[in-house]
């Protein structure tokens, strides 16, 4: 055996999401010229905005070496500090530099934060749906994910957080807006996880600590911002990145933001310093911090992702689909139909339409679509949509 045991299994068990993105890959170069509606991946197609192309031309013709140098391995303070003043306007607390890490994007900040405070056995716990990859997450660094059912809404089940919390829970881990669901937790659903988490730590004379995967939280479409884990609870961290809220997930630029009220805050922020530089980043993309820290108000068109949910929700539902109304991020979490996840997507598969089953995400019987593509795939590929719904509907008759 060539490799070890723990990357065979992890070989065997990938994402589904990145198999697929490779099949609709194979796809485009069978040579036949047919279209692929490729739903698969949350790639966006959508540009970066102009002050992203404007900040970047800004730096690239600055000739000075001292862009592209080593710097403190929590990154360099004017961007840590650009990120603090508009977690502070986000949340209305008292953030500084002190309590921001640049990370190689918001994966890079979970393992971060996670290398941190995990000792070996310690529990994690998510809420299915989740990003199946927080497993490989949490036994890279010797924790053990526990997964904790959501509500019939896609709500986060607070009654069942309680139970499943024992001595060796260390962290929780939510995604909000949610990934694959795009459902965002309303701030009485976060107060109340506050206040189980709260009480727990008091009877086991430790923190348990909320980290809120947050690379979603500035695609938000029907209420002004997201609702915040921050306020919620004193031993929050929120790991983000710019992939989404500026479209460029190839750039792998985001941070890791630890909560002003934390108690043990000054001894997490240097144990995530350190952490960083143990897992190999050292630091974020200098160039992308320069740049980062002039685009912390700056968010992409809104109103493009919008349209797409609306019409993909208001026609698949026409079509007889079920799914949660998505608040945010870019995604459809919907019913399969027959109640076969797998059985489904390979059925819109023969139609060249990529979707991800739900069992990806450990929640089998539904199926993911990201709608961050072109108006034309969406509008394109409507009909196969319905075709698969229908011939669903003859096979049961």
């Amino acid at each position: 055996m060539t490799i070890s045991k723990q990357m065979r299994r992890y070989l065997d068990s990938g994402s589904l999401i990145r198999k697929l993105f490779e099949e609709g890959a194979a796809m485009r170069a069978d040579g036949t010229n047919r279209p692929v509606y490729d739903f698969s991946l949350g790639n966006p197609s959508l540009a970066p905005p102009q002050q992203f192309d404007d900040a970047l031309g800004r730096y690239v013709q600055n000739d000075a070496r001292s862009l592209h140098g080593y710097m403190a391995n929590a990154g360099l303070t004017e961007t840590r500090e650009a990120v603090a003043r508009s977690l502070k306007n986000d949340h209305g607390l008292s953030f500084d530099a002190s309590h921001v890490l640049m990370t190689v994007g918001a994966a890079g900040a979970v393992n971060v934060a996670l290398k941190t405070l995990l000792n070996p056995g310690d529990e994690v716990l998510v809420c299915k749906p989740y990003f199946v990859e927080y497993e490989f997450y949490a036994e890279n660094h010797g924790g053990k994910l526990i997964t904790v059912p959501a509500t019939r809404d896609f709500n986060l089940d607070i009654d069942a957080f309680a139970a499943a919390i024992t001595p060796r829970t260390r962290v929780v881990i939510i995604t909000n807006p949610n990934n694959p669901t795009g459902v965002m937790y309303p701030q009485e659903t976060l107060n109340a996880l506050g206040d189980v988490l709260r009480s727990k730590s008091a009877q086991l004379g430790q923190p348990i600590y909320l980290l809120d995967d947050a690379p979603y939280r500035k695609l938000v479409y029907d209420v002004p911002r997201c609702t915040s884990s921050f306020s919620a609870y004193e031993h929050t961290l929120m790991a983000t990145s710019h992939s989404k809220d500026l479209s460029l997930p190839g750039e792998r630029i985001g941070f890791l933001a630890l909560s002003p009220k934390m108690t043990d805050c000054k001894m997490v922020a240097a144990g995530c310093a350190i952490a960083s530089r143990i897992l190999g980043f050292v630091n974020a993309p200098a160039l992308m911090q320069y740049v980062a820290a002039a685009l912390q108000d700056v968010t992409i068109d809104l109103d493009w992702y919008r349209r797409r949910r609306d019409r993909l929700f208001t026609s698949l539902t026409s079509y007889g689909y079920e799914m949660p109304h998505p608040d945010g991020a870019f995604y459809l979490f919907v019913k399969a139909p027959g109640g076969d996840d797998f059985k489904f997507v390979e059925g819109l598969k023969r139609r060249r339409v990529l979707t991800v089953p739900g069992s990806g995400f450990g929640t089998p019987g539904y199926f993911r679509i990201a709608y961050c593509v072109s108006d034309s795939i969406v509008e394109e590929s409507l009909s196969y949509f319905k075709e698969a719904m229908d011939e669903v509907y003859r096979n049961s008759v």
